[in-house]
């Protein structure tokens, strides 16, 4: 028996923002309009899953997975000694990860707007902001696939297969719901 724990859109917007991500990627160096319309494409990704962090089911809610800073520290140093509580959702690493992503696309999708305006249109300040951005995503993105790797390796789960039918194994003795 399996659990629904990551719903529909968690999912759709999860891989949506991955793929948009990799076509901003690969754009990056094109004038044309292919990477502002993905960009576009990403702020309203981004917007629509900051609203289902507030209205979505139980474990897209940013209230269920984003933990205390001293809860965290607590999850982080039991985790480096290799017993981690299981979550179901988020463990409390991953949520802050998820809010450190967000952010950053958010930033992102600003100073990329911000380039096409009259106002800063060819500030080379906020292009090497845009790029250095780009490269903290990249960075978060490489942290996030690693720490989901090591994560489902401790506790014996593909979350990548959980990622895309939203399913689980249940709660097990000592897991937190």
């Amino acid at each position: 028996m399996r659990l629904r724990v990551w719903d529909l859109p968690v999912r759709l917007l999860h891989w949506s923002l991955v793929a948009a991500v990799a076509v901003a990627w690969y754009s990056r160096h094109d004038s044309g309009a292919l990477h502002e319309i993905t960009g576009y494409l990403l702020l309203a990704l981004l917007a629509a899953r900051l609203a289902w962090g507030f209205c979505g089911n139980r474990y897209a809610r940013f209230a269920q997975f984003v933990r205390t800073p001293r809860a965290t520290l607590v999850y982080a140093r039991a985790a480096f000694g290799g017993r981690a509580p299981r979550y179901l959702g988020h463990n409390p690493l991953g949520g802050w990860m998820v809010l450190a992503l967000l952010a950053n696309l958010g930033l992102l999708g600003a100073t990329g707007w911000l380039y096409t305006t009259d106002r800063f249109w060819g500030y080379g300040w906020l292009a090497g902001l845009h790029r250095g951005l780009a490269w903290a995503l990249l960075s978060l993105a490489a942290l996030h696939v690693l720490g989901m790797l090591w994560t489902g390796r401790q506790h014996r789960e593909n979350l990548v297969r959980a990622m895309i039918t939203g399913d689980k194994e249940p709660p097990g003795r000592g897991d937190v719901v």
